[in-house]
């Protein structure tokens, strides 16, 4: 037995290859076994003790695009899938710190223990991709040995519709009872005109920039976004964003003297980012709280930084980017996921973040000031 590399969740053992080349044959000599797997539309997986895979059905084979069953032998199921974090550590699926979050592995550990599960999951993949699954793992004994039968079916789209039906019937429900009110006050009162319109020209921006960023997000991942470079004043921009999101109990200030910066980017997606680090912070923020906004320029590199004091939880931590993920509630929040699928797969940015007790938490987005020049 090679020496145990370190984990941060689940055991990180292998079986030998010849033990799973013996596994593999048991399910595959069994004809009856073979056709019930193979019947099944969804992805099945047989997995050892050590969660390595020891059979797939034919629908791991067509999605995976894997010629043999052979392929599959010996990897855990997020390898197989491409999971990012499977290739952080040298234990692999299961052994990062992120797996202790993960659907998946959690359903498998308790059916090796005998238990049914059913979980979700997101795997992430690379260059922000992301797949959603609902998983089931079962238990099973066979000749002394036990099993887990571990089947996955994409609920991407499910996922996809609950957050947009949450976000439609929540924020822009909300913004469009505000046009609703104010729109009976100024029949009420017409004295009231010029405030009220004011207040009404707020809310239907509101309106339409909610509108516009669940368009673009779709498109974003669907592939469909088309982003346009275009010259940004980078302190006209900071300005716009510091008195939109600025309040009284919890102010926004910029860091220090902000100098003439100019980048080439696509202006309202770099606005999206921007505003949603803002956003984020503000709501995260307690009254009283101050919400700091900087920028600096390293090299070719435009860095913005927004922090405010207070620290997120590990567990959240580890979770910050995913689709399903959110601290408002199940369907909501999907302000730092746009953040890293704009920045990293359009506007050819890095998102990340930093959170400690002392220091409290700071998101980054980094940016070339110069458009890159896609090849022909």
């Amino acid at each position: 037995m090679p020496n145990a590399a370190v984990t941060h969740y689940a055991t990180d053992e292998r079986a030998s290859d010849e033990s799973i080349e013996q596994d593999f044959y048991h399910f595959e000599s069994d004809k009856l076994t073979k056709e019930m797997l193979d019947a099944v539309p969804d992805l099945v997986l047989v997995l050892n003790q050590q969660r390595q895979i020891v059979y797939a059905n034919e629908s791991c084979l067509q999605a995976l695009h894997l010629a043999t069953r052979h392929k599959a032998l010996g990897q855990r199921p997020g390898e197989m899938l491409g999971c990012t974090h499977a290739r952080e550590v040298p234990g692999g699926c299961g052994t990062s710190e992120f797996c202790a979050t993960c659907g998946a592995v959690k359903a498998i550990i308790s059916s090796l223990k005998g238990l049914e599960s059913v979980q979700e999951c997101r795997i992430s993949l690379h260059e922000g991709d992301a797949l959603d699954l609902r998983v089931w793992a079962r238990p099973l004994l066979l000749d002394g040995k036990i099993y887990s039968v571990f089947s996955l079916q994409d609920i991407s789209s499910e996922k996809r519709r609950h957050a947009l039906e949450r976000i439609f019937f929540h924020d822009i429900l909300n913004v469009a009872g505000i046009i609703a009110s104010y729109s009976q006050v100024l029949e009420m009162y017409p004295d009231e005109a010029q405030k009220v319109i004011s207040v009404l020209n707020s809310a239907s921006e509101r309106l339409i920039d909610e509108i516009t960023a669940q368009k673009n997000l779709l498109a974003a991942e669907n592939g469909d976004l088309c982003p346009e470079s275009a010259i940004i004043e980078v302190r006209t921009l900071v300005e716009k964003l510091v008195q939109q999101y600025h309040t009284t109990d919890r102010p926004v200030v910029v860091a220090a003297a902000v100098p003439d910066i100019i980048l080439m980017s696509d202006f309202a997606l770099l606005g999206r980012v921007l505003g949603n680090m803002l956003k984020n912070a503000v709501e995260a923020s307690k009254v009283g709280d101050t919400i700091t906004f900087s920028y600096s320029v390293e090299g070719l590199t435009l860095t913005f930084a927004v922090h405010n004091p207070v620290y997120i939880p590990r567990d959240t931590q580890l979770q910050i980017f995913k689709r399903s993920f959110s601290t408002k509630g199940s369907g909501r929040g999907l302000g730092t996921y746009s953040m890293k699928i704009l920045s990293e797969r359009y506007l050819h940015g890095r998102v990340w973040f930093e959170s400690t007790h002392t220091l409290g938490t700071t998101f980054y987005a980094a940016f070339p000031l110069e458009w890159p020049e896609l090849p022909h």
